[in-house]
């Protein structure tokens, strides 16, 4: 179909009033809205709970390390090394509670010393949320999905439809 040039174009006729302002946010703004969720779940008094068993002798507690992992995944993160892209972020360092961000060897070193109980008592919060939150739903049904599907994607969903020939 043939369109006419009256249809492409447009006439201009005054330019839009366009003002700056001064603002602070930062790339992670949106992160705010979080904020009142993780108090109201006490989150961080949960996770603290999981850690207390063992010895505080680092600057960020494991609950933090945590914490931070739980923030990380929000902001869509999946490399622990992709910490770097919002280690002087005020917004994150406010929602945790820190003045500054571990680098990527103390998490790791702080994974490293969470034993097996603390994985159970972590699993058991993560547990008790979800089934304290299913509760307060008062759902009749609940569907769970789960993907059977064993091809990697490698973070990317395209090209990952049945009959997928990862050769063409």
């Amino acid at each position: 179909m043939k369109s006419s040039k009256r249809e492409i174009q447009s006439r201009v006729h005054k330019m839009p009033l366009l003002t700056f302002v001064d603002q602070t946010l930062t790339s992670f703004a949106g992160l705010i809205i979080f904020q009142p969720l993780l108090t109201k779940l006490e989150l961080k008094k949960r996770l603290r709970s999981c850690f207390s068993h063992l010895n505080a002798g680092s600057i960020f507690g494991h609950h933090f390390i945590l914490l931070l992992l739980v923030v990380h995944l929000i902001l869509g993160f999946r490399r622990l090394r992709d910490v770097e892209y919002y280690k002087d972020d005020p917004l994150v360092k406010r929602i945790l509670g820190l003045n500054r961000l571990p680098d990527v060897a103390t998490i790791s070193r702080a994974l490293a010393d969470a034993d097996a109980i603390s994985v159970a008592k972590a699993r058991e919060v993560c547990r008790s949320v979800v089934l304290e939150r299913l509760r307060k739903l008062g759902l009749a049904r609940l569907t769970l999905d789960f993907d059977g599907s064993v091809l990697s994607t490698k973070r990317q969903a395209e090209g990952t439809a049945v009959g997928f020939n990862k050769k063409k």
